[in-house]
Formats: C-alpha cells, structure tokens, sequence
C-alpha cells in the first residue's frame, strides 16, 4: 500500500532506480533489503543462465531468413567466459557459415545476460527484418554462444556482409537484468577496435526502449555508415556536418 506522504512515490513510477529508500534506524526497512537482494539475485541468475538454443533458433526460423547457423567462441564453460573476456572474442570454429555477400548480417548472441535474449531476441530480430527487409539483404541469422562483441568480427568476415548487427545480452545491474544492445560495425573483420563501431542499448520494453523504434536506429545509423564508408566515432559527429550541407543519407541518419 502507498504511503500518501510519501514524497517520492510519484517519482518512483518513472524510473526503475532504487530514490527513497527510507530508513529503520540506521538501517533500511526490511521490504527494501529484500527488493535489494531479489533483485541481485536475478542479476547473478541472468548471467550464469544457458542460452537455450534450441528454443531461440524454433523462435527465429519463421522470420523468414532461412536456417540460423549456430557459432560458439573458445570459451569452454560459463565461469571461463567471465575470467577470459579475450577467449569470448574468437571462435571455436566457423564451419557452418556460408560467405553469402548480403548487405547485413545478425548475429544474436548471449552475452553477460542470455536471459536478456530469450525474452526479446526473437522480438527484436522480428522489427529489423519489417524495418530493414525492403531496403536491404539480410543473410541468415547466427547465434553466438559465450559471445563477446568482437566475435561478430569474425563471423561478418566469413559471411561476407558489409556491416554486421549484434545483438547481445548486456550486463545485468540491479533494476534490469533482461536487456538487450546493438552494436553495428561496417566492413566487419577481425582486428575491429571498439571505436569502430555504434551502440543502441537499454533495449527491454515496456520499461526500456521497444523494439520498433530500436530497429528504427539501427536503420538510420545503416544508412549513414553506408553513405560514410565507416562506423563509430565518426558515425556519431559527422550528421550534425552533413545536416549542415543539406545531406540526409539514405537512411535518415541525420536525425541521430
């Protein structure tokens, strides 16, 4: 029940962060220390849960992209995978990918929160094929198991594609253990630096960004790169310039 004279309880229905705790002596109430140690506990869960695959691969087949290849980095167990952050970056092997030539690969990978890609992967791979499928190819999709960012490197190199889409389980904090990234990194090799790609994150509706409008990034920063010849940091200043010389890209990526 909410306390009337609770001056933060109107404050609380827009954010998920932990205001006005309160406090019970020189301690928090017992419901907070609760809510704290529930919510670290689906924290850690997140993080050690398995990627079914089989259940994300029944989900992705009717998209329409054909057959979802499946690629596992050099990590051997899930306790490695979080020691060895450099072992989650190159793969075991990419024998069952085909060099296809598409404008756009997906890749959806597990990341620091599996949990985070059983709840929204399929979803979200659902609104970039509508948002992306009329103006782009689009190579069938892989999942990545004990996935860094930067094994995307090497599996849009074997695919062929001219920029790769990512999409990962992000770290778990203490409000939100199910969401989801997006990283896109243009002419995709291994060697990529960090600043060589684009990020769209906090992506778990209904709290955080949807889907629809998350697909509609990702179409807008295609388009620059494409026009650019480059994602990353120079991705992110150059519109403001472009704008300035009446160019929109064939994306709208100046709206970014």
């Amino acid at each position: 029940m909410t306390d009337p004279n609770d001056f933060w309880a109107p404050l609380r229905t827009s954010t998920q962060a932990r205001i006005g705790l309160g406090r019970a002596g020189d301690g928090l109430p017992t419901r907070r220390v609760l809510e704290f140690r529930a919510a670290h506990a689906a924290a850690r869960d997140a993080v050690h849960q398995p990627l079914d695959v089989e259940a994300l691969s029944a989900e992705v087949r009717p998209l329409g992209l054909g057959e979802p290849a499946v690629v596992r980095s050099q990590v051997t167990s899930r306790s490695e995978y979080l020691r060895r952050p450099d072992l989650g970056r190159v793969p075991a092997n990419l024998d069952g990918l085909t060099h296809v030539g598409a404008d756009v690969g997906i890749v959806l990978a597990d990341g620091l929160s599996p949990r985070a890609l059983h709840d929204h992967g399929a979803a979200l791979l659902g609104a970039l094929v509508t948002t992306l499928g009329e103006r782009y190819t689009i190579a069938p999709p892989t999942i990545a198991t004990s996935a860094r960012v930067a094994l995307s490197d090497h599996i849009g190199a074997a695919l062929g594609v001219n920029i790769v889409v990512v999409i990962i389980g992000e770290r778990p904090g203490l409000s939100v253990a199910d969401s989801l990234g997006i990283y896109l990194t243009y002419d995709p090799r291994p060697g990529r630096a960090d600043s060589e790609r684009n990020c769209i994150s906090n992506i778990h509706p209904p709290d955080g960004l949807g889907y629809t409008e998350a697909a509609r990034i990702v179409l807008s920063l295609i388009g620059g790169a494409r026009e650019l010849g480059k994602t990353g940091v120079e991705l992110k200043t150059q519109p403001r310039e472009a704008n300035s010389r009446g160019r929109s890209g064939d994306g709208g990526w100046g709206g970014v």
